[in-house]
Parts: structure tokens; C-alpha cells; sequence
């Protein structure tokens, strides 16, 4: 083909271009997206990102590991609401868990996040975005920043959180943030392992009758617990045990004292939070003329695990593999050879759980 000398130097004035937007990643970054913008699907709606994410604020323990868990690390400009999960996430995730910038201890306000100046906003509704506490995607949008949503708390048309079975959330979310942070490889290698694991957790031997278990995170006049769109339900039915409250089309939701007595579970599951004690929710199951009969709570069938584990996250696997055991350990199941990729018994204060130490 003639070529001639405008065509050479428009071609080579293309190579320098391409090759500038190929290495705007910076060093170590995954070279397998090369574009100035990366579109993925979050909620549903396709939304596109300048390429790569280079300044990302991240609300919440669960949804920091997600990053962290992506390969994001470098990209994670500011986070709030780490404290009550950083010494679960640093068991994970080591030095960098300390190294992150923390500008508010609980759910940031609209302008922590415009002080920390990210391009993009990572938390979800219920965990960050509230239109009542005047932070939302849409306020976010209007001063130039970009959110992306938890999968589990995408919204139903009714109001209600969770469009997706929870395992597929969360690979969702970690792929997606892989993606747009220029860390594929890293997200495509942590969505392997967890698939890998929850087949050993699916493949492991089964009692003849299911258990049944409820999960427990506070309690007063109703019990909060998690509906069939929460990351329990993903973890209980790959670990080997019911939710008794599978049929109720939410994720974190109230229920009443009468719907925890008509189930009498086998096992009841804490989820470790700062806003009522272990004792406290002893105390309130086994005073309680609805809860203290139940077999669970007469033969004490407790376990406490932290709230990074009981939320969408990558540690939900880790959470799995210890209700797993927690089965095992009361005969619910069979012996198996699963063990937990982090060993929670070096957090000192978290209570319960002594068969564990």
C-alpha cells in the first residue's frame, strides 16, 4: 500500500497518543484495558468511568475490602467507618489496612467526601448513602463526583435492598472495581479463589436433615437480622445450614420475636457490632418468654463473628467456612476438612466463640 508523509506522521502521532492512554495506569498496574474510560454494569444501568480510577473513597469495613481485596489499595484515596473492622481486615489484609486515610469514624456527611476530593464514591444504600442524611449518588453527581453501588444494596422497586443472589454480588463488585481501578488480573484472581472455596464449602459431606439457623445482629422490640438477599443466606446455604428467613425477599430487615420462636433454629449466629453487646444479646434471647426455650438457646448453640464477615465482602467466604465449622463442632454436620483463611481467635476482644480458641 503507498503511503504517503502526512498519513506516516498521523499514524505515528496515533501510536504516541495510544501509547500515552496505555501507560496512564502507572507502574504495576493490570495492562489489560488500555481506554481513557471503562464502562461497567453496577444496579443494572451501564455506567462509565474515566480510566483508570486513581482517587476512590470507600465507606464501610465490607465494602473497604472489597477494594482492598481488588487490588485496589494505591487507588483508595480516603475511607470512613474502618475502625470497628480494621483488626479483622489487617488479619486479611496486613499493612495496607493501617496505611488508609480515615476522615470519619462512622458514615461520612457530603462534605467529608467533597474534602477528600475522590472521583468516585464507593459505599451503598444503608451503608453511606442515605437521602436523609443528604448524601446520595445524585448529590454526589451534581459536585462532580461518581459513585459506585454495593451490589447487595441495589434497590428493588418496592423500596427493598438486593436484586442478585449474594455470591454474585460480591464477584460482581470485585470484578467491577478491579476493572475500573486498572487491577483486573488482581480482581480475577481473588473472584477464582473465593469460587474455589465455596465449592469446597458446597462439596463438603452433608447431614440427611438440614439445620436451620437465624442470625442475629441487635435486637429490642423486633430482632434485625437478613432476608434471602443478604450475603447470610449465600454464606449459610453454602456452609450447610437454612436461613429460617429465606423467604423474606430483603437483605438486613426487622422481624418479630414470634417469627425467631415459630422457627426454632438450630444455631443461632451473632453478628459482632458495636451496637449491643454479646451479653446483651444473650441476655435479651435467653430472658425472653418468645426465645428462651428455643433449643439453640438452651443448649447455648452461639457463635460470634464480626461484622466484616456478615456483610458483603470477601471475608464472607471466611465466615462461611467458620459457620461451617461451627456445624461440625454441635454434630449439625459432618466432620470435613474446611478451615477459615483467617484465623479470628487472634482478635482478643471479640467474645464467644471459646470453642474456637
Amino acid at each position: 500500500m503507498k503511503r504517503n508523509k502526512a498519513a506516516i506522521g498521523a499514524a505515528g502521532a496515533l501510536a504516541l497518543a495510544l501509547l500515552a492512554t496505555g501507560c496512564s495506569g502507572g507502574a504495576g498496574k493490570d495492562s489489560s484495558t488500555s481506554a481513557a474510560s471503562v464502562t461497567v454494569e453496577n444496579c443494572g444501568e451501564q455506567v462509565t468511568y474515566n480510566y483508570p480510577v486513581t482517587k476512590l473513597f470507600v465507606n464501610d469495613g465490607n465494602i473497604i475490602s472489597i477494594a482492598l481485596a481488588a487490588g485496589a489499595a494505591d487507588q483508595i484515596t480516603a475511607v470512613s467507618s474502618l475502625q470497628r473492622d480494621k483488626d479483622v481486615l489487617s488479619l486479611k489484609y496486613g499493612d495496607a489496612v493501617g496505611e488508609l486515610k480515615q476522615v470519619a469514624e462512622k458514615y461520612p456527611s457530603l462534605e467529608n467526601v467533597i474534602a477528600a476530593d475522590p472521583q468516585v464514591m464507593f459505599a451503598g444504600w444503608g451503608y453511606g448513602f442515605k437521602e436523609s442524611d443528604g448524601l446520595t449518588p445524585d448529590q454526589l453527581a451534581e459536585k462532580g463526583i461518581k459513585t459506585y453501588l454495593l451490589s447487595e444494596t441495589c434497590r428493588q422497586a418496592d423500596g427493598n435492598r438486593g436484586t442478585m443472589e449474594p455470591w454474585n454480588a460480591l464477584t460482581t463488585d470485585i470484578s467491577n472495581i478491579g476493572e475500573i481501578t486498572g487491577n483486573k488480573q488482581t480482581a480475577q484472581d481473588t473472584v477464582a479463589d473465593i469460587e474455589a472455596r465455596v465449592k469446597a464449602l458446597e462439596s463438603a459431606q452433608r447431614a440427611e436433615q438440614m439445620p436451620k439457623a437465624f442470625l442475629f445482629d441487635s435486637a429490642s422490640e423486633t430482632i434485625f437480622s437478613s432476608g434471602r438477599f443478604g450475603a447470610p443466606q449465600a454464606m449459610m446455604n453454602s456452609a450447610g445450614v437454612s436461613n429460617v428467613l429465606s423467604d423474606v425477599d430483603d437483605t438486613w430487615t426487622s422481624v418479630s420475636w414470634e417469627r425467631l420462636a415459630n422457627s426454632d433454629p438450630d444455631i443461632i449466629f451473632f453478628v459482632d457490632y458495636p451496637g449491643q453487646s454479646y451479653e446483651e444479646k444473650i441476655n435479651a434471647l435467653e430472658s425472653n418468654p418468645a426465645s428462651q426455650n428455643l433449643k439453640a438457646v438452651k443448649e447455648k448453640r452461639y457463635v460470634n463473628l464480626p461484622y466484616a464477615m456478615w456483610t458483603s465482602g470477601p471475608l464472607n467466604v471466611d465466615g462461611a467456612e467458620y459457620i461451617r465449622q461451627a456445624l461440625e463442632h454441635w454434630n449439625l454436620q459432618p466432620a470435613s476438612d474446611i478451615k477459615p483463611g483467617v484465623d479470628i481467635t487472634k482478635l482478643s476482644d471479640l467474645p464467644g466463640n471459646e470453642w474456637l480458641r
